[in-house]
């Protein structure tokens, strides 16, 4: 019976484990140093926000695990030695295996800021970061200020948390405009205001230079660098993005980038050994993805290709159109195949936003088919399913205007806006 190991019980792992079970008798085994049992990343806000409860977010009850005979142990591997196909454990422990899957995700970046590593500078990426953040900010009294650096989602993720507890947050963002490198002109600036208008101090162009500690090693101020000012905080977010979780690697044989380079089957350089979610790297872009994607859906996808590969039905990695979603504060973003922040050669953006300011869309067309390519929604929910066929058929953006109100899933009660949308395309396309 092969034995496969699996280190990381995040989305990727835990779907390559249950399906390999649903096609086979194989030995699995789930290895974490993070929980005891999955849970539900994408949850961890809400837990804090008073929401949920940790046991809330937990997908399968405890004996799912034992009734599936997928096996779980608690550690830390330091190294994998693929030519005697053996883990060796922090605390001494080695574990064999007769094919690997690394699904060890990401870690919250730090660029070398001084005083990075104090006591009260933290990411927001794992269920340990919560835990931190319920010890350094568990109210406005413990915490008078919070600082955050980096725009993007898991900043804009945490402002939101510490908002709930009434913490003040100043939010450092290097961009002119929140997300602007993601989001076109007309969203970034709607972005932009939504959160100033929920009270976040949030300072354009700036970026952190130094982050300085008290009597007791804890983070107690940061220093601006385009000011030079001094501002007092407790808390020091660092949401500058994320990257692979690699570094116990480096002497392993696997090849490595930025993350652990995968083909299309998710294979690595070595045989027997694969890689699959936030860590995997393809060695070839797929369309205009990029190499890696720290996106759930694309880590469940690849659970379920791989484990067809590992049972015997080897199966390329395909994963469609691109989709992704969101919530900025009261906003919510959904966004289906290539709106890129700026046009590029051939393309052209339709962009309508509501007079409340807390609803837009943008879509992107071919010029010289009139093909719709992608489209941006604010604060109108649409169906994916839905603009996944549209983008499958290559409808024109002509045929998305005048049948959208067939993708919309707002309640039935919801005021709709696609009126008003197909009013301003067809005088926009007047003008044009």
């Amino acid at each position: 019976m092969e034995h496969i190991v699996i280190i990381g019980n995040g989305i990727s792992g835990v779907t390559t484990a249950r399906h390999i079970r649903k096609l086979s008798n194989h030995k699995i085994t789930i290895i974490s140093s993070e929980t005891d049992h999955f849970f539900s990343r994408t949850a961890l806000m809400y837990i804090y926000m008073g929401h949920m409860k940790y046991e809330h977010t937990k997908p399968y009850e405890d004996y799912f695990w034992k009734k599936n005979r997928i096996s779980l142990k608690r550690g830390f591997v330091k190294t994998v030695q693929h030519s005697e196909k053996k883990l060796l454990f922090a605390n001494g422990d080695v574990m064999e295996y007769d094919k690997l899957v690394l699904a060890v995700g990401s870690k919250s970046n730090k660029f070398g800021w001084p005083g990075q590593d104090l006591d009260g500078v933290q990411g927001l990426y794992n269920f340990q970061d919560l835990q931190a953040l319920e010890k350094n900010a568990p109210n406005n009294e413990s915490c008078k200020r919070a600082v955050i650096v980096g725009g993007g989602l898991i900043g804009i993720e945490l402002a939101e948390m510490l908002h709930t507890r009434k913490i003040p947050v100043t939010f450092l963002v290097r961009e002119n405009s929140f997300w602007n490198g993601v989001l076109p002109d007309g969203e970034s600036q709607m972005i932009t205001r939504h959160i100033k208008n929920h009270h976040i101090d949030l300072r354009l162009a700036s970026n952190l230079k130094e982050i300085l500690a008290d009597d007791n090693g804890k983070a107690r101020a940061v220093i601006i660098t385009e000011t030079g000012e001094e501002l007092a905080c407790d808390l020091v977010g660092l949401t500058a993005g994320v990257s692979p979780n690699v570094d116990f690697l480096k002497d392993s044989g696997i090849e490595l980038g930025r993350g652990i380079k995968v083909n299309r089957f998710l294979e690595t350089n070595i045989e027997d050994i694969y890689a699959i979610g936030d860590c995997a790297e393809q060695r070839e872009a797929i369309g205009n993805r990029r190499p890696i994607e720290a996106v759930w859906y694309t880590g469940r996808m690849m659970g379920e290709t791989l484990a067809q590969t590992i049972c015997g039905n080897k199966t390329e990695y395909k994963p469609g159109h691109w989709f992704n979603s969101a919530k900025f504060f009261d906003i919510e973003y959904q966004t289906y195949g290539w709106v890129f922040s700026k046009p590029r050669e051939n393309e052209t953006h339709f962009h309508w936003k509501h007079q409340d300011d807390t609803k837009c869309i943008t879509i992107c067309t071919e010029v010289s088919s009139g093909k719709f390519l992608g489209i941006n929604t604010f604060g109108i929910r649409m169906r994916h399913e839905v603009f996944d066929r549209w983008l499958t058929e290559e409808r024109t953006t002509d045929f998305i205007i005048k049948h959208l109100l067939e993708a919309n899933f707002d309640p039935e009660f919801y005021k709709k806006m696609e009126p008003q949308i197909l009013l301003a395309y067809n005088q926009q396309t007047v003008n044009a």
